[in-house]
């Protein structure tokens, strides 16, 4: 950042804790300072906002939580409070598809119809990699409520919901798991496999539905026994109750047209493409498995297969590695995810070579997560690079 023109009255935030620098002679304080001059717009007592947690070389740099996690009872967000993340539930549950893979349970490169007979007849084959990697070819939710708003999509389901019109997707209208599969199940592919680049949320779904064919155990429960266990996430999860109280959870809000804000939260409890609840302090731990693998039966070899794309398609898209866009920022690779969908906005970025990351978990859609995680990026090495 070109300023730091920041004044303590104007970044008193009372949700902040820092621990002990990664490096002795880096200024932390002003870093801290940066932080809170990031998030200055969100009101402190007032409005939603983000939590974040910010790591170098296994040490947490920043934590903090800037704003309300629940309006009606005055609860602040801190880096205990649980969230939905949305997409970035995407490398949980593909790190469960490549547990099963090492397993010898699956086959990465198999038709995912030799697994799951019940779906469409696609055609042609729609291998479990391809879909890792969003090249299988399958759409996303627009196809199942194809005639949502009156647009028509071809290939599509133009579901209907118990009132007679067209199903709203997001917190209107009601569907079960099981009938959510029963649906997806009939979608035909939008694309041939492995022509383009089309990110679907419906491929990652179904993989919690693979994970259940294959084992016998929810993908909750098989992500808890052989991921969230082993490395200690005490408070993470995949929800797939809507029923279900969870502790320290924050509500999500969006604002109305005339800027108040309102309980924006799913009705819909699908998971795999999303689904996944963690906080900060659980979520450091799944950051430094990255360095210090723990899961499997071989870590390090399955951390590299994890790491890499699926495929070497060149598309417009960033290559895209088991839930995590592989970018350039700045010069310095990265790997990048964002989740967003009613009430939640999140965002986490990583920088393998430096092992730094930068985790942002917003319970505010109008917040951008992704703006708020790269300028602290941008503000980390530009303070580092001058030692």
């Amino acid at each position: 950042m070109k300023s730091l023109k920041i004044t303590l009255s104007a970044i008193a935030i009372s949700s902040v804790s820092t621990i002990a620098v990664a490096a002795a002679d880096f200024n932390n304080q002003v870093f801290k300072q940066g932080i809170d001059q990031i998030f200055s717009g969100i009101p402190e007592k007032e409005a939603p906002g983000c939590s974040v947690g910010v790591i170098e070389k296994g040490v947490i740099i920043h934590r903090a939580g800037y704003g309300i996690a629940n309006l009606e009872h005055d609860i602040p967000l801190d880096d205990n409070t649980i969230f939905r993340m949305a997409s970035i539930s995407k490398q949980f549950t593909a790190m469960s598809v490549h547990l099963m893979a090492e397993d010898g349970i699956i086959d990465l490169d198999e038709d995912i119809r030799t697994y799951l007979p019940d779906l469409i007849d696609y055609g042609q084959k729609v291998t479990i990699r391809a879909m890792l990697g969003h090249y299988s070819g399958m759409g996303d939710y627009d196809l199942i409520a194809a005639s949502y708003e009156g647009e028509k999509i071809e290939g599509g389901i133009s579901l209907k919901s118990a009132a007679g019109g067209p199903f709203r997707l997001g917190n209107e209208d009601y569907v079960t798991i099981k009938e959510f599969y029963e649906l997806v199940k009939k979608v035909k592919l939008k694309h041939v496999p492995g022509t383009t680049y089309e990110y679907s949320n419906l491929a990652y779904f179904l993989f919690s539905m693979l994970v259940e064919e294959r084992t016998g155990l929810t993908l909750r429960q098989y992500a808890q026994d052989r991921i969230f266990t082993p490395l200690q996430m005490k408070n993470t999860l995949f929800v797939d109750d809507g029923n279900e109280i969870i502790k320290m959870r924050a509500t999500g809000y969006a604002k109305t047209d005339d800027g108040r804000y309102q309980t924006d939260m799913t009705n819909l409890f699908m998971v795999g493409d999303g689904g996944l609840h963690t906080s900060i302090n659980d979520f450091i731990k799944w950051d430094q498995n990255f360095y210090t693998p723990k899961l499997g039966k071989d870590p390090t070899k399955l951390m590299n297969y994890f790491t890499t794309p699926p495929s070497d398609w060149k598309f417009e898209e960033p290559p895209y590695a088991n839930g995590q866009n592989v970018e350039e920022i700045d010069g310095r690779k990265a790997f990048t995810h964002s989740g967003g969908w009613l009430g939640t906005s999140t965002f986490y970025m990583r920088f393998p070579d430096e092992q730094f990351s930068v985790v942002t978990l917003c319970n505010d859609v109008d917040q951008t997560p992704s703006e708020h995680s790269r300028a602290i990026a941008k503000l980390f090495f530009e303070l580092r690079d001058k030692k």
